[in-house]
């Protein structure tokens, strides 16, 4: 004969139920809870009644103070006592997985057989390549899997049974729970929706300000609710609009976070999205980058130019002061008068001591120095002759 519990044992119960780790599986068609014995006394040996209060000696003391204990608790039919029994897979499914397993070797042998066939024809050096992969590739296998292949771990599936043997013992042991008491949380929880259902039918005896400030809470909620839908059917029906004139170019997404599952202010940013995916696209890429590399030729073409334009200047002034170095004796003074006058005069138009010339002036101002000096010959050799 077992008593009703008392309130130590129902509160004992109680503690275990809410804090010792549980898992759920399914027991003669129904769904259990089940514990694991040596974590229920580890539970209670950190519990309350493990540490001695003042006058009164602790309940727990020992793991064995905790078995007897659970021994009483489970006499009184706050849990009972199971049995782990694994199933096994019936002969279908071996008959499934042999027949695979001949499938896979004959593919195998297939494949085996097709790649000593391609071997033939492939050269030697890719003959030794292959040789050197499989090499490789058989010596990760030993240092992963020595001996045998490694196969994947898999849960075994298990059923739980009532034990024949109804003792509580401490060890791997399985419990399954019978007690099962009402959270706080869920009691309050339903007060709560039960206090809330019966002001709503009460509402006509609410107080008029109360009545008007609900109603007006209740259509601006609902207005918002349908603004987020009118948002996201509008959203959708812009982007169709958009990808159809464009013909699939032009991505434009209007609040592209609206439906996405993100916080309530990260679902309204950013406020749009714009993707061109077009032949275009790449078009403009490669006309950029051309553009760069015209660029960087023309500069430097430029600076070769520049380079050849100041040796040519070079060149030629060395020449010329040659020139005017040998004729100024040859020269008369007028002229040397008449050059002095040209230059001063472009000096004082342009306003600058000294001014750029060009290669045609250069050439055409020794020119005009070669004749001068045949003049000079001829005007020489005259009077020469009229002497002789």
């Amino acid at each position: 004969e077992v008593g009703e519990p008392f309130k130590e044992e129902k509160a004992v119960a109680k503690y275990l139920r809410f804090n010792c780790p549980t898992k759920s599986t399914n027991m003669m068609g129904h769904r259990v809870d089940y514990f694991i014995a040596s974590k229920a006394v580890d539970c209670l040996l950190d519990s309350k009644w493990a540490k001695a209060k003042k006058g009164e000696e602790a309940l727990f003391t020992t793991r064995e103070s905790v078995v007897d204990y659970c021994n009483r608790l489970l006499k009184k039919q706050f849990f009972h006592r199971a049995l782990k029994v694994m199933k096994m897979k019936p002969d279908k499914d071996t008959k499934k997985e042999k027949e695979k397993g001949k499938a896979e070797s004959g593919k195998e042998e297939e494949k085996k057989s097709k790649k000593e066939s391609g071997k033939d024809d492939k050269t030697k050096k890719e003959k030794e390549k292959e040789k050197k992969k499989d090499g490789e590739k058989e010596e990760g296998k030993k240092d992963e899997t020595p001996g045998t292949p490694k196969k994947k771990e898999t849960k075994r599936k298990f059923k739980l049974e009532p034990h024949e043997d109804q003792v509580f013992l401490d060890g791997n042991e399985v419990y399954v729970w019978i007690y099962d008491p009402v959270h706080f949380k869920t009691f309050a929880m339903g007060l709560v929706l039960v206090i809330a259902v019966i002001a709503a039918t009460l509402f006509p005896l609410w107080p008029a300000e109360m009545r008007v400030g609900v109603y007006y809470l209740s259509v601006g909620a609902g207005c918002f609710v349908a603004s987020i839908l009118l948002l996201a059917v509008a959203r959708c029906i812009l982007f169709l609009i958009i990808w159809l004139i464009t013909g699939g170019r032009h991505h434009f997404w209007f609040l592209p976070n609206l439906t996405a599952d993100v916080g309530f202010i990260d679902s309204f940013r950013p406020l749009y999205t714009h993707e061109y995916k077009g032949p275009k696209a790449d078009s403009k890429k490669e006309e950029k980058s051309e553009s760069k590399k015209q660029q960087k030729y023309d500069s430097e073409e430029k600076s070769d130019s520049e380079k050849k334009e100041e040796e040519d200047g070079k060149t030629e002034g060395t020449r010329n002061s040659g020139t005017e170095g040998s004729g100024g004796e040859r020269h008369s003074d007028t002229d040397s008068d008449r050059r002095e006058d040209d230059r001063s005069q472009h000096s004082s138009g342009n306003g600058n001591d000294f001014e750029m010339i060009t290669k045609e002036e250069l050439e055409q101002q020794t020119d005009e120095g070669d004749c001068e000096e045949e003049e000079q010959e001829d005007t020489e050799s005259r009077p020469s002759h009229g002497k002789s």
